[in-house]
């Protein structure tokens, strides 16, 4: 099997860490791994097959070494280094934000729509969606094939591992103030997480939706290819360490049972459901979803307000499949179909 040079850029980030475990875990052909990160880690080594690589600085790499890059380092790194990589030669395969919109440069889920990577060669830059988007979209895709969606309302409740390494410490020294009766401090949110919910991710929008929110409505239409879907959601940081959650209330262009949607859902790949009306019947982050690869569904039920109404609990894992697999998955069809 041809084998492939590859960089990870944002290597000692939550996602660049994630991301080089599951090349590993997912046999992926890589001939040589290169780590990159700013210079402040310089000099800091991961490990890949049980074996020490030194973190490379990207300000000095040349990435005409290498064939398939995946950067998680932040939407202004990727922005400087993206196209310097593509004009080499390396394919980008980017997990910030800043790709998405663009025309020319594809938004992928292989799950949903694997056929639009092929688009890649115009900038060989390939963008990975939302982490919320990706839950939510590898979930519905089966029931918007077979009836259509009109309309999405959804609210997630997602994990501080989605902001990154700070925001994880964050949440375990403020749970610890609060459960010793001690004051606590914020810095990487606006108010204290633990033990508590926020309501806000990204910064507020004149129209009084966050970035985060418009991002999953925006990302949405472009990867089913439908402008005309309607999307309205809520995005919520709650005092989660890994896995999103979503309460989804979709609106079908045809009836569909809940039963029906349970039977599509069942064969639908990278999803796992998990519903009935007994026990713990249903997936949550910690105990379903966290350090798994599966979008989890669960509370499949039909909507008593609405004829063409069903209403769904999606959990998944944010840093794996929202942005780690979902990038190494992208480069697995890559190799396997046109490089």
């Amino acid at each position: 099997m041809k084998k492939y040079d590859v960089v990870i850029l944002g290597a000692t980030g939550v996602v660049g860490q994630t991301m080089i475990k599951i090349l590993e875990e997912e046999d992926f052909p890589v001939n040589k791994i290169y780590p990159l990160a700013s210079a402040r880690s310089h000099g800091e080594t991961v490990f890949y097959k049980g074996k020490p690589i030194l973190v490379e600085d990207a300000e000095n790499f040349d990435f005409a070494k290498v064939q398939i890059g995946l950067f998680s380092a932040g939407a202004s790194v990727s922005a400087k280094y993206a196209p310097l990589a593509a004009q080499k030669g390396c394919v980008v395969i980017d997990n910030t934000s800043h790709f998405r919109m663009h025309q020319d440069i594809p938004l992928i889920i292989p799950e949903v729509n694997a056929n639009d990577i092929k688009q890649y060669k115009k900038e060989n830059i390939i963008a990975n969606p939302n982490c919320a988007a990706i839950q939510l979209l590898v979930a519905l895709k089966p029931i918007y094939d077979a009836v259509g969606i009109r309309r999405i309302n959804v609210v997630t409740y997602q994990s501080v591992s989605g902001t990154g390494k700070a925001a994880l410490k964050e949440l375990f020294h403020q749970s610890q103030d609060v459960l010793a009766g001690k004051v606590t401090s914020n810095e990487v949110y606006p108010i204290q997480i633990a033990f508590n919910l926020i309501p806000q991710i990204d910064s507020f929008e004149p129209n009084g939706y966050t970035k985060e929110e418009l991002k999953i409505v925006y990302e949405t239409k472009k990867i089913l290819n439908d402008p005309e879907i309607l999307v309205n959601p809520t995005a919520v940081r709650v005092p989660v360490f890994y896995g999103h959650s979503e309460a989804v209330h979709i609106e079908t262009k045809v009836k569909i049972t809940a039963d029906e949607a349970k039977q599509l859902l069942h064969k639908a790949p990278g999803v796992i459901v998990k519903d009935n009306l007994q026990g713990n019947g249903y997936p949550s982050p910690a105990i379903d979803a966290a350090g798994k690869n599966a979008v989890y569904v669960g509370r499949i039920r039909e909507d008593i307000s609405h004829p063409l109404g069903l209403n769904l609990w999606i959990v998944s894992d944010n840093i794996r499949k929202g942005a780690a697999l979902n990038s190494v998955q992208i480069a697995k069809l890559l190799v396997r179909e046109y490089l």
